[in-house]
Formats: C-alpha cells, structure tokens, sequence
C-alpha cells in the first residue's frame, strides 16, 4: 500500500476542481427540468391526477466584493464578504382536468402557469471588530483592550415570478 503524499493529494483536488470547472458552464444555463410523478394521487383520491413540470434553479456564484479597510479599524470591513449567486426559476406549469359536476365529460384543464425569472440572491456575510484598539502614542504604542464588535450581513433574495390561471 502507498502512502499518499501532499503533492498527490493536492493534485488530486486540482483534479476534481478543474473537472467541476469545466462541468459547471453545461449546466449553467439557468434551471435544470423536473417533472413531478403525481400519479399515486388517483390511488388516494377519487380524482385524475395533475400533471405537474417545473425546474430547479441552479446558482451560479459570482465574486464576492473584497473587505475594503477603514481608517481607525484593525480588521477591515467585510470580514467575510456576501457571495452573490445568479439563476433563474424556471416556468412551471401545472394542469389539472376539471369533470362536469351536472354530467358527464370534462368543463375543461385548469392550467396554473408561471414565466421563467432571474433571481438573485447573496449568502450572509460578517464584518468583526477587533478585540484591541489601534496603537495609541499615550501608551506607548500599546493598545488598549476594548469590546470586539460583530456585525451580520443579512442574505438578500430577489426575484420577480409572475403566474396565470388559465381555464381552457
């Protein structure tokens, strides 16, 4: 049995990185599609089944803004920056056979449809305060103990999905 070395093993994750690299433009297109199987439903239900197609979104990340420093802080601002993430939800439909309730037949499909959309969307962040102030001329270039401070980036979702009830 060999024994795994750094270099190997960091070749190793070179690897399996640039594979993903290479991988991630084919499935950047915006949403991968999913058809949903609702046919069990008719074996609970007295009704017929709807049929339901949608998508899953696939985040892309972008570049996350750099910490930028501040004058009179030991650790810069966006300690740990957001990373924003693009994609789009994809257009769904859903139909669902509507029966007469006077007779026989069908009045019709109620469709429920929505458009694709670009969502946007950024993963918290941090921004942290040192625990010791900035050196001071009156202590002899020593700083001073003083309470840290943390504050959160909130993560942010943004879309605008649109839908219509069709009746046909």
């Amino acid at each position: 049995m060999k024994k795994l070395t750094t270099r190997g093993s960091l070749a190793a994750v070179v690897a399996c990185v640039a594979s993903a690299v290479t991988g991630a433009p084919a499935v950047a297109a915006g949403s991968v599609p999913v058809t949903v199987p609702l046919e069990s439903v008719e074996a609970a239900l007295p009704v017929e089944a709807p049929s339901l197609s949608t998508g899953v979104p696939v985040p892309v990340p972008g570049a996350p803004e750099t910490p930028r420093h501040t004058t009179g802080n030991l650790l810069p601002d966006n300690t740990l920056p957001a990373v924003p993430f693009a994609g789009q939800l994809p257009e769904t439909l859903v139909e669902l056979p509507v029966d007469n309730p006077l007779g026989e037949g069908e009045l019709g499909v109620v469709r429920a449809v929505t458009e694709a959309s670009d969502l946007r969307l950024s993963s918290p962040g941090a921004s942290l305060g040192a625990p010791l102030t900035q050196p001071r001329p009156d202590s002899f270039g020593q700083p001073e103990p003083t309470m840290p401070e943390a504050g959160v980036i909130a993560p942010v979702l943004q879309g605008a999905p649109a839908a219509a009830l069709l009746l046909g």
